[in-house]
């Protein structure tokens, strides 16, 4: 006898949830009865010399042997000659007053460098030579400190 207010649809869908549920099972039971054990063994890989994963170990007659007394370790100081110098120097190639902003050609790079009227230490005008620090700025660099250059 059917249940109560049971439509086709409804059983239609138990009947799919209990076959999917009955396939589920046997696929489980399956694994189990083919036995395949995952080891340690399998799951382990190797790298050779070329750093290609392999699942082959490496060969021992290739292995080389490195003296431990051999290695040395040092921390290097930071001597005078390494601090980089954060003082460029460079020739302003366009400076507007008005608007408060120019661009500096640097001499070693001749990478174009802005420069604010905020960021003067003293006024520059066009084709002066100049001495700044280099940052970054929202959109490139941008020079600060800027003030003129004296031998």
């Amino acid at each position: 006898m059917g249940r109560s207010q049971e439509t086709f649809g409804k059983k239609e869908v138990r009947t799919r949830k209990e076959k999917k549920r009955k396939e589920k099972e046997q696929k489980r039971a399956k694994k189990k009865s083919e036995g395949k054990k995952n080891s340690f063994d399998d799951m382990i890989a190797y790298v050779n010399e070329f750093g290609v994963i392999t699942s082959t170990p490496p060969d021992p007659d290739k292995k080389t042997v490195v003296d431990a007394e051999s290695i040395e370790l040092t921390v290097n100081k930071n001597s005078p000659e390494s601090v980089p110098d954060y003082v460029r120097k460079g020739i302003v190639i366009f400076f507007n007053d008005s608007k408060g902003y120019g661009f500096i050609r640097e001499m070693e790079s001749n990478q174009r460098i802005f420069v604010h009227a905020n960021s003067l230490l003293e006024p520059i005008t066009e084709n002066n030579i100049v001495t700044f620090e280099l940052t970054k700025g929202p959109k490139g660099p941008s020079a600060l400190k800027v003030k003129l250059f004296k031998e």
